[in-house]
């Protein structure tokens, strides 16, 4: 791939106003106290669970047993986890972070072969995967995009809204999603959600896994990951994981060619310190790459219905992303109370493509009518930043409370050159569109490139202050600097801009197991574009409420939570018309305003379970809906069961339900898609203690229907699919 240094800016313009007022419909508000009255119902039901198993384990005790758990319950088990930074980098668990918080575990990951970031997040409660493309995709919650993406906590926001590839899951241990506006943990991005990548980290002990799959369309993967101490004293750890995978598609044509590389290793410095360093590298290798997708209608506005198969894409058409990511932190536990952690990473991510689009809308009887547009394009993005924080305990009052602050840093250098063939004026066929054999450019007939450099600067802090043995309050703030110079696609990209984002939650707890809590975050973005003076816009400020309850239960095995939010998005650039050719913007504001409930762990001995349900509305600036191709509602379920009868054998199914979504093109031209649930089974059977058998089922009930309505274009999403896996572990 040639070397460029990556992706142009371009903000998304969303026609979006808010009103003034947090209102709550009367149904969220009845959901969330509905949720309310269940969660005491089931801390009774593991205290009781509590009593009859300390009874039966030594009946002669009394019943107020009290059980001293060990470091091992701290662990990380099934779909539940215990602990997370991931919202304030605190290091809280989930009932004490005031703001919602999903996570998808390493063992939900094996368990139904989620072995993409694509695959992952179309199974996380609250959050739309919008593969607008075979390659470009793009992701939204509480109806807006995502942007930010970070591995362990630390990373810079997208230049864009679009994410290049997808990204394979071998080297991650899970994936959080923190819903809401980020201020306090980003240093810019949109109230929308976080995604947290958790890389696996080596062993104490020595572990090695690994697995081999084949399914539907000769699609093959293997896996093997290695971990353990390379000295006998064990000061030094190491673990590498390798991940490959090539397979061809339901698409005409379309075959990806992907491979992954990720190693880290730590050592024991001294008393109390540990240095870590690793790096990661992917690269994606696809050919018969669709761009744009398929028309949706013909030239009389009628929607086409084509096979589940169509491809636009020429035979050489391809899509290439290589991701090179090096971290190296130092950590430094100066007591129990008190850690110094500073990380150190660079990123270097790059594109390189030949494309082919079939655009327009063909004659419904003839086939004639489609426009061919070719282009090539590549980009190169390189990544540094430097994070150092410190971290622990202090006393006031009598109480103890806690205190983390920082400063964060990141530079970022994106140079594109996109290339554009020599217009052709023959109208194609389907037939020949949808062939493939179109040829390759023979002449270029205009360039254009960027090339900017990005640097922001974050200084941030919290204290969470243990007001009572019952009330905590968090306080916390970012301010951040944002400099952007350099020219983008034929404009200059100069921008130098600052904010203050406040942090503010308060988690009380109504019962041992039971907390209620009020959050409100904060965010902004930097946009370029220009007001009729020729002066960039203020930056795009988000903000966001929450109320809720949340619960954990059987020994923290369950978690439970249900929230109330209202998300506000403000002076979003919306085209208003064209001076000399140009285009001048105004900021337009905008809401979206829910519930959202998650329960997630094991609900019974051998029953793991992880589960959300999503209502919301999203308006625009006369107060009507928009954005109506994200769904308004939605409901996840994934859950597995070994059966105690045959421990052997674990079986489960994950359902995904949405309702109806639809995109108004034009005044005649309209897409509608009825609400559908897609049911995927599995199943899994233990040989011995080292090699499991895995079965997979996607897409049961075959559902045909458009992948996405984000973009003027679209293509069909996978049909029923199968696939058998051999593992094993040591």
């Amino acid at each position: 791939m040639k070397k460029f240094t990556n992706t142009h800016y371009r903000p998304n313009p969303a026609r979006l106003h808010a009103p003034s007022s947090f209102t709550l419909r009367p149904i969220n508000l009845g959901l969330l106290l509905a949720l309310s009255a269940v969660l005491p119902r089931l801390a009774h039901a593991e205290h009781h669970a509590d009593v009859i198993a300390n009874a039966s384990a030594n009946p002669d005790a009394a019943v107020h047993q009290v059980v001293v758990s060990g470091s091992a319950a701290d662990m990380p088990s099934g779909y539940a986890i215990k602990h997370s930074s991931t919202a304030t980098k605190l290091d809280l668990s989930p009932r004490e972070t005031p703001q919602s918080l999903t996570t998808v575990t390493r063992e939900q990951m094996d368990d139904f072969k989620l072995d993409t970031l694509n695959q992952v997040l179309s199974n996380t409660n609250g959050v739309t995967v919008e593969k607008m493309e075979t390659e470009r995709n793009m992701y939204t919650a509480r109806g807006f995009n995502i942007i930010n993406f970070q591995f362990d906590g630390i990373g810079m926001p997208l230049n864009s809204n679009i994410l290049h590839g997808d990204m394979d899951t071998g080297m991650i241990d899970r994936i959080d999603v923190l819903r809401g506006a980020s201020g306090l943990i980003n240093s810019t991005g949109n109230p929308s959600a976080t995604v947290n990548y958790v890389r696996k980290r080596p062993t104490a002990d020595f572990h090695t896994s690994g697995g081999i799959s084949y399914g539907s369309w000769n699609a093959r993967r293997f896996d093997v990951d290695v971990s353990g101490p390379l000295n006998a004293a064990g000061t030094v750890r190491a673990r590498a994981v390798v991940a490959k995978k090539d397979a061809d598609s339901y698409l005409d044509r379309y075959h990806n060619n992907n491979g992954s590389l990720y190693g880290v290793i730590e050592a024991d410095l001294g008393k109390g310190t540990l240095l870590t360093v690793g790096h990661s590298y992917q690269k994606t290798s696809p050919t018969g790459t669709i761009w744009s997708g398929i028309p949706l209608f013909y030239s009389d506005d009628t929607p086409t219905d084509y096979s589940i198969h169509t491809n636009t894409a020429a035979k050489w058409s391809h899509w290439d992303a290589l991701q090179n990511r090096s971290f190296a932190e130092l950590k430094h536990n100066f007591n129990k109370d008190w850690i110094w952690k500073t990380t150190l990473g660079r990123n270097q991510l790059g594109t390189e493509a030949e494309l082919f689009m079939a655009a327009g809308s063909a004659d419904k009887i003839t086939g004639l009518g489609l426009r061919p547009n070719q282009r090539l394009f590549r980009s190169d993005e390189g990544q540094t930043f430097f994070d150092t924080n410190l971290s622990g305990k202090y006393v006031i009052g009598g109480r103890q409370h806690d205190l983390d602050f920082g400063v964060n840093s990141g530079r970022s250098h994106y140079v594109t050159l996109t290339q554009f063939a020599a217009p052709i004026r023959t109208l194609l066929s389907e037939s020949v569109a949808f062939a493939g054999e179109y040829s390759k450019p023979t002449k270029i007939d205009s360039t254009d490139f960027a090339n900017y450099t990005e640097q922001r600067t974050s200084l941030y802090g919290a204290t969470r202050l243990n007001l009572s043995d019952d009330a905590k309050l968090l306080l916390g703030a970012n301010y951040t600097r944002v400099n952007y110079d350099g020219v983008d696609y034929g404009s200059i990209h100069k921008i130098e801009t600052s904010q203050t984002s406040p942090y503010i939650g308060l988690v009380y707890d109504l019962s041992k197991t039971i907390s209620a809590y009020g959050s409100y975050t904060s965010i902004f973005n930097p946009q370029i574009a220009k007001d009729i003076n020729g002066h960039a816009l203020e930056p795009v400020k988000g903000k966001s409420y929450e109320l809720g309850v949340k619960g954990e239960f059987f020994n923290r095995k369950l978690n439970a939570s249900g929230a109330l939010f209202r998300v506000e998005q403000n002076n979003v650039a919306e085209e208003a018309g064209k001076i000399r050719g140009e285009s001048y913007y105004v900021g337009k504001d905008g809401h979206s305003q829910g519930l959202e409930i998650d329960l997630s762990g094991e609900v019974a001995r051998g029953w793991q379970v992880n589960s959300g349900y999503t209502t919301m509305t999203i308006k625009d600036s006369n107060g009507e809906q928009t954005r109506t191709y994200i769904p308004r509602q939605s409901f996840h379920l994934a859950t597995t069961y070994q059966l105690p009868q045959f421990e052997k054998l674990k079986i489960g199914a994950s359902v995904n339900w949405q309702s109806d979504i639809y995109k108004n093109y034009s005044a005649t031209r309209r897409i509608e898609i009825p609400a559908y649930a897609l049911l995927n089974l599995m199943a899994s059977y233990d040989i011995n203690k080292h090699v499991s058998l895995n079965f997979n089922i996607n897409n049961v009930t075959n559902k045909k229907r458009y992948i996405s309505l984000s973009g003027f274009s679209s293509h069909y999403a996978e049909p029923l699919s199968a696939k058998v896996s051999l593992n094993w572990k040591y």
